[in-house]
């Protein structure tokens, strides 16, 4: 049963972005801020982490089509990201009453979304859960394979994703046959291969490749911004790719430190 439900938004001919407060009952600063492909990727990946995939009709999918109309449109680019989702970040929260599954996901802090599952869901957990439940790097991954998982694997990820295996696993060298040494093969082998439908994927990298990790942990904001510059420095146009490994780490470290 829903509580709070957010609107699918309604283009108009004349071709003004679609602010927060179009689709989402918001106020603030927020409210008068287009929605971008970034801030929808944070919260694809936010939903993902703690949901294991994007809500139909959720604030994400919502998000995703204001975004993707805003930048057909010349309104917001595709890296684009607001102020205030930058400083507060996205989060989706969620707590058990009397047997129901109580979810709450937020913008800069103001409720998007808010609903009730009657039963709770079972835990996705392809790699080791820690006992406090927090977020780890290898489940932030195994989230970015999803939220950007037909991107062709380039120089950038292959660098974002060794940072988080060497933050992941503690160890300062990749491992032999690990999820970062796949990445950095894949990253080559299509630097030589012309069309992007025969180019290896991150998802072809990432899914089901971290349980192989002989360790894991949290991700913390220490760990985003190591990644986040991996993935910078070899990019061309010096930037993290919306809901890729970086984004995916990024909001990891949020939902850990505000839970």
């Amino acid at each position: 049963m829903s509580q709070q439900q957010p609107q699918r938004p309604q283009p108009s001919g004349q071709e003004k972005p679609i602010k927060y407060s179009d689709v989402f009952t918001v106020s603030g600063d927020l409210a008068s801020k287009p929605v971008t492909p970034e801030d929808a990727a944070m919260m694809q990946t936010a939903e993902n982490l703690v949901l294991g995939k994007t809500q139909k009709g959720g604030p994400a999918s919502v998000m995703q089509s204001a975004s993707t109309f805003n930048e057909k449109t010349g309104q917001v680019g595709h890296t684009d990201v607001n102020d205030v989702t930058a400083e507060q970040g996205v989060s989706v929260a969620e707590i058990q009453v009397s047997g129901v599954r109580i979810i709450s996901e937020s913008v800069a802090g103001q409720v998007v979304g808010q609903y009730v599952q009657p039963q709770p869901v079972p835990q996705r957990s392809p790699v080791s859960v820690l006992e406090n439940d927090s977020v780890t790097i290898g489940e932030a991954l195994e989230a970015s394979a999803l939220t950007a998982g037909e991107k062709p694997v380039d120089k950038s990820d292959a660098a974002a994703i060794q940072a988080a295996e060497v933050r992941a696993t503690g160890r300062n060298e990749i491992m032999p046959g690990g999820v970062a040494a796949a990445a950095q093969s894949a990253a080559n082998m299509n630097e030589r291969t012309m069309k992007d439908e025969n180019k290896i994927k991150l998802s072809d990298v990432l899914t089901d490749n971290i349980a192989k990790w002989p360790a894991d942990k949290a991700a913390t904001r220490q760990d985003a911004e190591g990644v986040a510059a991996a993935e910078i420095r070899n990019d061309p146009n010096m930037s993290t790719y919306p809901g890729g490994v970086a984004a995916s780490v990024a909001s990891a470290a949020r939902l850990n430190q505000n839970p």
